[in-house]
């Protein structure tokens, strides 16, 4: 028990650490003109399956006879900073640039817009809850959702 509230202090402090010394990695809003959106959405994929693999190699040292705790907390950390780096990604960029708001709500375009809102917000939820756990499912669902983005942005945003 006295190993467990260990790694959970130091796992904290690591959190903490993390969140002091977090910066933004997504580009700029000047804005310059200069976007590159397939890269993007490349990003996000690759901060997936960075997440995942953070995910499967905290559950198989945690479940080793004499679990190398340093290691666990330093899955742990990446698994954060890569869900971090998602989060950014999809609000700095994403939402901050390129998801125009739209005004007329009957329209195709406002029902674009609502389901590139919807289909964001849930990646940004499931990204934290990502952080929360190392359920696989999260995984899943991150995937099948910028899937799901991306045949619907590039469908008139083609670059």
């Amino acid at each position: 028990m006295k190993n467990i509230k260990h790694v959970l202090l130091i796992g904290l402090l690591s959190i903490i650490a993390l969140s002091i010394s977090n910066k933004s990695y997504a580009h700029c809003e000047i804005p310059c003109g200069i976007y590159e959106d397939t890269l993007r959405i490349e990003l996000i994929k690759e901060h997936i399956v960075t997440i995942e693999k953070s995910m499967n190699m905290i559950t198989k040292l945690s479940g080793e006879e004499t679990p190398n705790y340093n290691q666990i907390i330093r899955w742990v950390n990446n698994k954060e900073e890569h869900a971090n780096k998602l989060q950014d990604i999809v609000t700095q960029y994403f939402l901050n640039q390129r998801i125009k708001p739209v005004s007329d709500e009957n329209s195709d375009q406002y029902k674009k817009y609502t389901n590139h809102l919807t289909i964001l917000h849930k990646l940004l939820v499931f990204s934290m809850k990502a952080k929360q756990t190392t359920d696989l499912m999260y995984i899943d669902e991150m995937n099948q959702l910028v899937n799901l983005f991306e045949e619907s942005y590039f469908h008139k945003h083609k670059h």
